[in-house]
């Protein structure tokens, strides 16, 4: 699994004055969201989650100003989960680390496909292509898969790219979550079977403290106090049947079953 570098951007840009904070149950997916005490913004995806924008270079290819920016009180902003990094938006810049010359142009799925010449590369982006070049640090390059490379400025076209990611949801895959209710008396979905590419969010509704945790501590939501939650994705390398119990309770007395398909 590629390692996540969880880095919020500082704005160094005055941000609009404070708005009134809301409740985050008046979030909608799609939001950019700050607390009220640091710059940081965020992306509020169709999960429930949100993203981080791991610089200001990567937020400008998806949006030219701050202005709709809401405001979450920090404390509800620490209640909402951190998913990842977001990606620069496909067909907008290129891509290179600074240890390599190889640039990239974005495809989208947060996928780099290396340009094979400068050609290629001119006859994509225009002669001036070169300015469009921003270098990646390389612990950020991580966020990203590598793919086929462009031989052919024919087998990749920036603006249909840009025009397909049309917001964040759609270019991470990002799907609405399924609730798994925990109580005092078990879990409201004893079996689950869901397709793959599903988030699940396990809540805790008990008056005790309580998890979901996989039989062998391969995942767990940790301790989840009433009232609290948490969301995971089961992607493709999650697929076939999974166990998880309560380590509050006992396998025998709480226990679940998911299903990826």
């Amino acid at each position: 699994m590629k390692k996540l570098f969880l880095l919020a951007f500082l704005v160094l840009i005055a941000l609009p004055a404070q708005a009134a904070t809301i409740p985050v149950n008046q979030l909608a997916p799609g939001n950019l969201i700050r607390g009220s005490s640091h710059n940081a913004v965020y992306y509020y995806g169709v999960d429930g989650m949100r993203y981080v924008f791991p610089n200001v270079k990567t937020y400008f290819t998806w949006y030219s100003d701050f202005n709709s920016v809401t405001w979450v009180s920090d404390q509800e902003l620490a209640s909402i989960q951190i998913g990842g990094n977001v990606t620069y938006k496909p067909g907008i810049k290129l891509l290179k680390i600074i240890s390599s010359p190889t640039v990239y142009a974005v495809d989208g799925g947060s996928v780099l496909r290396p340009i094979s010449s400068e050609q290629v590369a001119e006859e994509l982006y225009g002669t001036a292509w070169n300015t469009l070049v921003d270098d990646v640090p390389d612990g950020f390059f991580s966020n990203y898969t590598i793919g086929a490379p462009i031989s052919l400025a024919s087998t990749y076209d920036p603006v249909a790219e840009a025009n397909d990611a049309y917001n964040i949801n759609n270019d991470k895959n990002l799907k609405p979550f399924i609730h798994i209710y925990i109580t005092d008396s078990g879990y409201n979905l004893p079996t689950t079977t869901i397709p793959r590419d599903t988030a699940i969010r396990f809540v805790n509704n008990s008056t005790e403290k309580a998890t979901a945790s996989e039989w062998d501590g391969i995942w767990g939501s940790g301790t989840l106090n009433p009232g609290e939650h948490f969301t995971r994705y089961f992607r493709e390398n999650s697929i076939g049947r999974w166990n998880f119990y309560n380590k509050y309770k006992s396998k025998e007395t709480m226990q679940g079953t998911l299903i990826v398909e």
